[in-house]
Parts: C-alpha cells; structure tokens; sequence
C-alpha cells in the first residue's frame, strides 16, 4: 500500500549468526580461552589413555593370578569327574587309562590324584557311581571339570536321547540347577572302521549336542592317542566355576580321621586332610561339614606336598617318606579373642519384659482376689491347672447368659499352648493345616492326626500307608480346584474356630504390623537391620582377609589337615565309612553363617517328581556346600504388595517362595530340596530345585481362608444368606468383615437373621440366585522348626 516508501525494519542481527560469529568482538578473551580448552582438552585425552591402560593392566594381573592359581604348578589338583550318561558306560576301564595316562610308573589306588611332569598338571579323577544320585550330587559339587561320557553302541529306549537313561537325564537337569562347571563329553565305543568310526561319532555328537552348553566339547576316548590329545586340550583350558563355589574355601577331604576326645566321651576330633581351594582359610573360621553341621577348629596343620610337580622332589619324597606320614610345615592354632562363635539360636532373657516389683498394696488385693477365686466353684476341663485355670475368663455373651456348650467350649480353647502367647503358631485347632471339619485339639504343632501318622509310617500296614497317601493327593486336587475354601464347623462356634483371623479392606494396601504376635520361634533367631549391608561388609571383610597374607590362614592350593573338634563319635565313623566311596566336603563359613534366620527361596518342583509336596513337611535342602533339614511353608512372590498369600502345596509348572528356618547364606546359592522316601532303606528323590532370593523375618505370609454361603431370597440389592455361619453370634462377630461374591459383587452384612446362622447382606448389584457369597479372612503363617537341623549320614 505505501510502495517503496514502506517502512522496512532493520532485522537483528543474530537471528541466523552461530555462536562463534556472536563472540567476534571478545578479541582479548579469544585466544586465551581457546588455548586453555585446547590444554584441557588434551590433559583430558592423556588422563583417559592413562586409565584405559590402568585397567588393560590390572585385567592381565588378575587373568594371570586365575591362571596360576588353575594350572600353575602349585595350584591345587584339577578334579575331573567322570559321569556315565547312561549304565551300558564302564568308567573302571576309562579312569585306568586316565591314571596311567598321567602316571606312567603307577598311582595309589585309594588316593586317585596324581602330578603328571610330562603335561605338568596334577589331576584328581573321581567316577560318580551310577544310580547314586548323593554321591553324584556331592562329586559334582567340586568338579573342575564334569566329562561326560557316552558309549556309542548303547540305545536308551524311553529318553530324551539314546545315548542317555533316565537317570543320566534326571542327573543332568539336577547338575543345570546347581551350575555346571566346565564341561566335556567322552565318546567312547567307537567303531574300529575309520568311516563308520566318523559317522557313528557323528551321530552321538548330533544327538547329545541339545543337551549341553555351546561351548562343550565331544572327543572320541578309545585309543591312548585320543586321551593324549584330550588331556592335552584340557591342561590349556580356562576352566570356568559357579560364582557361589568361588566366595568361601573349601577342602575335598583325601583322607578321614577321628582321634577320641578323653575329655568328652560322646564326641571326639575330625581329621581332614586335603587340598584348599577357592580361597585362604583362617584357623579362626567356623567350617561346615557336609550334611553333618557347623564346627568349629582347634587346630590346622599345612603339610609338605605329597603330589608335587617337580621330578626330583617327588622321587625324594616317595623314597623318603610314605604318604600317610606327610612332613608338617606350619601348624595354626586359634586365637580365643578373634575365634569366630559357634553361635546358633539366639538365648532370650524370658524376664527381659517383665515389669517391676509390685507394691504391698497391689500384692494384698491379688492375695484377697484369688482366696475369693478359690472359693468359687467353677466348671473346668480335665486336666487343668491352677495356672491355666487362672486365664479362663467367665465371660456371658451379649445377652447376659452363657449356655453349658460355650463354657466347654471357652475351657478346650485356652489348652496348653495358648497359655500367654496368644499369637503363638501352632497351637490348638486355629492352625490346622487342612481347614476343614476334622479338628485335632491336642496336636500343638498344628498338624491333624493323619499328619502325625504319617510321621510315623514305619508303624502302618501297607493298606493304610495307600489309605493316608490317597487322602493327600485328595486334598492336593481339592487344594487346586478349591482354594482357600474351608467349612464352617458345626460343633465349634466360628468366632472361636477362627478366632486368629482378620478381615481386610485390600490385600495390597492394607496395613499389617511384622512385628504383631510374633511365636516363640522368632526369640531363638537373628534379625539384620540392613541385610545387603551387612552382606557387602561381611565379603568385603573376606577379601580383604584374602589378600593380606594373615598370619592365622592358610593360602589356597596348600595342603592343609583340618582338627574338627566336637564331632559325635557316631558320626565321625560314618564319615570315615563314607569317605571310602564318595569325598567329604568341608567348606569355610563367612560371618554370621552359623545363624538361625528366616530363609526365602524362589523354588519350583523338579519336573520327575509328581507326587504331592505339602507344605511344612521335612525336606533336605542342599543349598551350596550346605546340607540341613527344614520344614517350609510356600507362597506367592507379590511384586506390588508388602504381603504374600501362603499355598498349602508347591504345585508343578510355576515358581513359589519357600521360607523355612535354617541357618544364615549370603546369596546367590542354588538349592536341590531332596524328599525322602516312605520306604525305609530307599535313597531320596529330588522334590524342587530353586536359588536362595533373601533374608528377611519381617516377610508377611497371610494363610487365606474363604468361608461360603448360599443365596436363599434375593431382593434387588438385599439377599439372605445361609450356611456361612450357624449361630447368630457368629454373624455379629464377623459383621465388620467385607463379603464378595463369585461374580463379582460386593457387600456387607447387615444383620442376623434367625437363631440358625442366617445373614442378610446388602451388596452393591443385583445378586444372581445361582451366585455363591464369599468372605475372606486371613492369619500370619511361619514355618515350621525342625526337629532335627541335619540329615543322619548312612554308613
């Protein structure tokens, strides 16, 4: 509209100028900056090339001090164990070849380590027994090297393979759980024909391949030159190891002995020679002996190498001296001020809560109380106690009378067991492990008649040891068709049947105190106010006891006696028997491992096992180096929520929490829990297997119980109900407790209806007739505390 003589504005002048063109005019702060970030620049680069060839250094320092410590001359012997994949292998002919391989001029047969000088490498070479899934267990435990054997003209009719059985198969899903070590596969039977010979290895290498790590090697172990390249191969090998095997030492006993105690005739001293590993042992450790518990030492000896890789020292020392008579280097006696103690459970002070001493006043008027309780007559149940007789209250009901049926019933609650701790687990009917009508008043374990009659199978016939089996697997199929769904019983009133349960508003959000009611249990263990924490003090202490080179320690790979003091005589003999056929483990404890806690493992039940485990029933758990006994209870792992909803059983196909008492492991460890059979003489079978996930009393598990009622008139919102409770007072008493129903509906109760139990509810929808109406209650679990905490060795 104006033309050229429109007005134009002058653009600002950085609206398309970098930041360099900006900072044009600060000339005399140019080059001053500029060289200053050059310099940093550069100082920056060397720091970064500086720590990059840091880090390359120390990488190399420690692969080296790994490779010493593997295949150097004084690392200790590499254990290779030979496992038969199937019963057709003989692994008697292939050990011979072995031995004589790397021992030309003979070997002790009771001791199969030998120190070979042409490859300089000292090896142990075990044979796990076929069928004795302990033994293999236990050898696979310590292997370096797990060297799987095949024989090439077997056929497994049945497996997953046909170069595999069964039991190969179940010991090889048994070994994955624990963590394999190295591994190798020996074929051997091989045709003599060169091509057949390469097809028939073909063959057996297609077919087992699935079953074993990528990096697992298959070599034909036929002819000596064959051995000679795999022992070859071997020697150059890094040998990989669980993590968990690599954080405590451990001693693979070569000799077993026993020197009577005069001082105590019951127990005497273990001797256990060996070989250290992993790493350095102080006298002053506790050590824990596998499936026989923790002790203590009173002594340890570092003797002379009896298999040393120097020619001219070994033929000194075979002239010299015999291998049972080894030269003492150094003996290592424990320091009372710094010795770990073989502490267990914890000693409550059971007055520790007590109050003060009451004033005259308050003991003259409890003095004048009791004379007028004594002169009242009053209605008791058998058996009872001036003291327990005290608690009995005599209670009316709300309306001022007491029918005779709840005064027996107010004296059979207050039994024994529920004497002062009224959250106790595990006592009279509240803690009835099935729920149901049938009631067992005098069990405090909490466990019905037909549990504690299993305990005892040795006392049944055959026909009532089926009877009580078919029962279990009964309730096992109701459990999980049904779950949580109990009856109301009859004969005892609700209120008090149930008397240890509570109503909550949400699962996820209600509160719930860890401290509330807790059993006796919980006085005998330890608690940790921060347990990863106190985990990363204790391996770091460990370490750190590691590379100082102590006085009091022993280093890994020497040869080391081991004076185990306080060991039961019967015992120490079946470990002297034991040795002869498989080897006795005994591994280094960290601090606070002696400590009984609450332990939760993540665990799933092992695919061959199909027969119901309940839960709180005895189970081995291998865990490590570790065996003892526990009695778990099992529930889920709520990722969202502070609680967790017990399960009576460990159903198949899904992974459950399973928290039991059992002394203290820093985790990570694997566990195999083994269940051992009714029949007496048989061998366990392997029930679950799992890792241990935490430490922690203070874990909420809720056993859910869901008591049902049937709709009897339906109107719109209002329904009556029948068949949940069976007296009126009932219905009062569980009035605050929210109800639900199986399609969805929610409601309370408003008020009785009847003298027969009935209910009338007000839910927030129209109640379908054919509906069924819920209400859920719920109490604390705990496991239970076994009877003994390690499994009796057999001879």
């Amino acid at each position: 509209m104006g033309g050229s003589r429109a007005q134009v504005n002058k653009p600002h002048k950085t609206r398309f100028a970098s930041k360099s063109s900006r900072n044009l005019h600060k000339t005399s702060d140019k080059s001053r900056i500029g060289k200053s970030e050059h310099n940093v620049a550069k100082g920056a680069r060397a720091a970064r090339v500086q720590r990059n060839k840091m880090l390359r250094e120390q990488k190399r320092a420690a692969l080296l001090k790994e490779k010493r410590a593997s295949s150097g001359s004084a690392s200790a012997p590499r254990v290779i164990v030979l496992f038969g994949l199937s019963a057709d292998v003989n692994l008697n002919s292939l050990a011979e070849d072995l031995l004589s391989l790397l021992s030309p001029q003979g070997y002790d047969a009771t001791l199969p380590t030998v120190a070979s000088v042409e490859y300089k490498l000292r090896t142990t070479v075990l044979k796990a027994p076929h069928g004795d899934l302990l033994s293999c267990l236990e050898m696979a435990k310590v292997a370096d090297l797990i060297a799987f054997v095949a024989s090439a003209s077997s056929s497994c009719e049945g497996s997953t393979s046909d170069y595999i059985d069964s039991f190969g198969s179940h010991c090889l899903s048994v070994f994955r759980s624990l963590g394999l070590p190295s591994t190798a596969v020996l074929i051997r039977d091989l045709p003599t024909d060169m091509k057949r010979r390469h097809d028939s290895k073909k063959t057996c290498t297609s077919s087992l391949a699935s079953e074993f790590p990528e990096d697992c090697k298959f070599y034909p172990a036929d002819t000596k030159d064959e051995l000679h390249k795999f022992m070859w191969l071997f020697k150059e090998q890094r040998l990989s190891v669980p993590h968990w095997r690599s954080q405590r030492p451990y001693l693979i006993s070569q000799k077993v002995d026993m020197v009577a105690d005069d001082f105590n005739l019951g127990n005497c001293t273990l001797l256990l020679t060996g070989y250290l590993r992993a790493r350095s042992l102080s006298v002053n450790q506790l050590v824990h002996v596998s499936g026989v518990g923790d002790f203590q030492l009173s002594k340890m000896e570092i003797l002379k190498d009896p298999f040393p890789l120097n020619a001219r020292k070994e033929q000194d020392f075979m002239e010299s001296d015999e291998v049972c008579d080894v030269e003492v280097l150094r003996s290592l006696v424990p320091d009372p001020m710094r010795q770990e103690p073989l502490l267990v459970e914890n000693v409550p002070d059971p007055l520790a809560g007590e109050q003060t001493w009451p004033t005259e006043a308050e003991m003259a008027e409890a003095e004048k109380s009791q004379k007028q309780k004594k002169k009242k007559k009053r209605t008791l149940p058998r058996g009872t106690s001036e003291y327990q007789a005290a608690w009995i209250v005599d209670g009316t009901d709300e309306e001022g009378s007491s029918t005779d049926e709840d005064e027996e019933a107010d004296g059979m609650v207050l039994d024994e067991g529920d004497i002062g701790y009224p959250g106790q687990e595990g006592t009279n009917y509240s803690d009835l492990s099935d729920d149901q009508a049938s009631l067992s008043f005098g069990d405090s374990d909490g466990e019905t008649d037909v549990d504690s009659v299993m305990m005892e199978g040795e006392n049944l016939t055959k026909e009532q040891l089926a009877n009580e089996i078919q029962k279990i697997k009964q309730a096992h199929a109701d459990d999980e068709e049904f779950p949580d769904e109990v009856d109301t019983p009859l004969d005892i009133p609700a209120r008090k049947r149930f008397a240890k349960y509570r109503g909550l508003k949400s699962f996820r959000t209600s509160t719930w105190d860890p401290k509330e009611s807790l059993p006796l249990e919980y006085a005998r263990i330890f608690a940790f106010d921060n347990f990863n924490r106190t985990q990363k003090n204790v391996l770091a202490k460990a370490l750190d006891m590691e590379q100082q080179n102590r006085d009091d320690c022993a280093t890994a790979s020497s040869y080391a006696r081991l004076y185990i003091k306080d060991v039961p005589t019967s015992v120490a003999s079946k470990l002297c028997n034991q040795a002869k056929t498989m080897p006795v483990t005994a591994c280094g404890l960290l601090q606070h491992e002696s400590k009984m806690s609450v332990l939760h493992f993540s665990v799933k039940k092992h695919d061959s096992y199909s027969a119901p485990i309940k839960a709180k029933e005895e189970l081995i758990f291998h865990v490590g180096f570790r065996q003892f006994i526990a009695r778990p209870i099992y529930s889920t792992d709520n990722m969202n929520s502070d609680k967790h909803k017990m399960e009576r059983f460990l159903h198949a196909g899904r992974f459950s929490m399973a928290s039991i008492y059992a002394p203290i492991s820093f985790p990570p460890l694997p566990l195999i829990a083994l269940r051992s059979s009714e029949g007496a003489g048989t061998a366990p079978a392997v029930a679950a297997v799992g890792s241990l996930k935490s430490i922690d009393p203070d874990r909420i598990i809720l056993k859910k119980i869901t008591l049902t009622g049937y709709p009897q008139r339906v109107s719109k919102l209002k329904a009556s109900v029948r068949y949940m409770f069976h007296n009126p007072e009932d219905v009062k008493w569980f009035k605050p407790v929210e109800v639900w129903t199986k399609c969805g509906r929610r409601g309370r109760i408003k008020e009785p209806l009847g003298t027969h139990g009935a209910l009338k509810c007000i839910f927030n929808g129209v109640l379908q007739q054919h509906d069924t109406v819920c209400m859920s209650l719920y109490k604390r679990s705990y496991p239970k505390w076994p009877d003994h905490r390690f499994p009796i060795l057999d001879a």
